[in-house]
């Protein structure tokens, strides 16, 4: 299988910004796979990608995780990213698409508009987000903005909020992986690429880092929101012309 180079320059500027906004890389990742791979091995792909990422950030941000989070936002994410994951296979592929593209639109607009939205910071509403955060990962293959959202609340250091988000999100992708396998979402064909998505996920981490020392967070969240509509609207734009 030919390997696309375009793909995998544009999943390192994905995991850039991912780092940098906050967000994830799957935010960006998923609609950006999506016009290279069918929507299933797309998810299987996010999967793997997503492991070595997300090792990379809790190394370079390892500064203590918080346990609190691990437990009331970690633990129903695994539990409900495999209730997507199985779900997942149980739709079409085209509507897995379309709800993508809806989701990044709805998300990016909420955010945009409800620039100053908040949480409260109990163990409810961390579960509630969790359980959205992981039940999206399974189903369309990205949650990382839900889990942001929810974790803003507690006011975390940088580092810490990066690498609790990492690991949860790790416990999230490892689980995922196991469901997508089973789904028959990891093809032969699409593992050439697991090596050079490895390495992306390190170096695309470590560059996030280095420049996120000089922008601020919030500046560069909101172009990263723009992004993320620019893609949902691509997304959806994309779904239409099938039927024109």
């Amino acid at each position: 299988m030919k390997v696309s180079f375009i793909f995998l320059v544009l999943a390192l500027m994905a995991e850039i910004i991912g780092t940098i906004g906050g967000f994830g890389s799957s935010v960006f990742f998923v609609p950006i796979a999506n016009f290279y791979f069918d929507f299933y091995s797309v998810l299987g792909l996010t999967a793997i990608f997503h492991l070595s990422s997300n090792l990379s950030k809790i190394f370079l941000f390892k500064k203590g995780l918080n346990r609190f989070l691990l437990l009331y936002i970690g633990l129903p994410s695994v539990l409900f990213v495999i209730i997507g994951g199985v779900l997942s296979k149980l739709v079409e592929g085209s509507m897995l698409e379309i709800s993508l593209g809806i989701f990044l639109v709805v998300l990016s607009l909420v955010f945009l508009i409800r620039k100053k939205l908040v949480i409260s910071p109990n163990k409810q509403n961390s579960m509630i987000g969790g359980s959205l955060s992981g039940f999206t990962a399974g189903l369309l293959g990205t949650g990382g903005a839900i889990r942001g959202l929810t974790m803003a609340a507690f006011n975390l250091e940088k580092s810490v909020f990066i690498a609790t988000s990492a690991f949860i999100d790790f416990m999230i992708d490892f689980t995922r992986t196991v469901v997508y396998y089973q789904n028959g979402y990891i093809h032969t064909h699409d593992l050439v690429y697991v090596p050079f998505l490895l390495v992306i996920g390190l170096v695309g981490t470590f560059i996030g880092k280095r420049i996120l020392v000089y922008i601020p967070q919030e500046k560069f969240k909101r172009i990263a929101l723009i992004l993320i509509l620019l893609i949902g609207l691509v997304t959806l734009g994309k779904f239409l012309l099938r039927f024109q």
